[in-house]
């Protein structure tokens, strides 16, 4: 009992630290929530538990401002700290980032180099099948687009299409020569690396030499 009473005692110093801050009244809120006001009272005192607020803190200013990579890492930061209820809040927010950052929002895509960009993000993601739709509608905005050939090969050959793959790097290398030395240091095309056409298309100088 006389524990309770001490407890009580404190929690004019929780309101203070609370009223700095509109975000640490809300957490502070939080923090009080069910059966465990004492213990949460105490916790409030913890220093280690007033940095957590800080990241938290912090990590919502990132948030709020869209920069997610960086509340992403605060987040983290938070999760290892002493409160559960805090490490709750942001685990949830930390979710949200990461679905965010995996899946940025398609926005205004007009243009053959719009969709050519979202396509190889989609691409770089491992979504194969929204990595296709823009690079073909970036295809049939700009058809005689070198890079956007190349990187529709190179998609064609991560999932398998060799045929197809050896199509589009064939337009890719007419459109602009260049393209050739290129893909011959590509890892995307390492599985072409025994095809007999891939070493025709990209070293003809060896015919020559034979």
């Amino acid at each position: 009992m006389a524990r309770r009473g001490k407890s009580s005692k404190r929690r004019p110093v929780r309101s203070r630290a609370g009223a700095n801050s509109r975000s640490n009244a809300l957490k502070n809120k939080t923090l009080r929530k069910g059966n465990h006001g004492r213990k949460t009272a105490e916790e409030l005192l913890d220093p280690a538990v007033q940095a957590q607020l800080k990241l938290f803190d912090e990590a919502v200013r990132y948030f709020q401002q869209q920069k997610l990579h960086k509340a992403q890492q605060v987040y983290e930061k938070v999760l290892t700290g002493p409160s559960k209820e805090l490490a709750d809040r942001a685990g949830v927010h930390l979710r949200i980032c990461q679905q965010r950052i995996a899946r940025p929002p398609v926005a205004n895509l007009r243009s053959a180099d719009d969709h050519y960009h979202h396509g190889v993000a989609m691409m770089n993601l491992g979504h194969w099948d929204e990595a296709r739709e823009h690079l073909e509608k970036a295809k049939k905005l700009a058809p005689k687009c070198d890079y956007i050939h190349y990187a529709l090969a190179a998609l064609d050959c991560l999932i398998g299409e060799t045929d197809s793959a050896m199509a589009h790097l064939k337009a890719a290398i007419e459109l602009r020569p260049e393209n050739r030395y290129h893909a011959r240091n590509d890892e995307d095309f390492a599985s072409l690396q025994e095809d007999p056409r891939f070493t025709e298309l990209l070293y003809p100088e060896r015919e020559f030499s034979a």
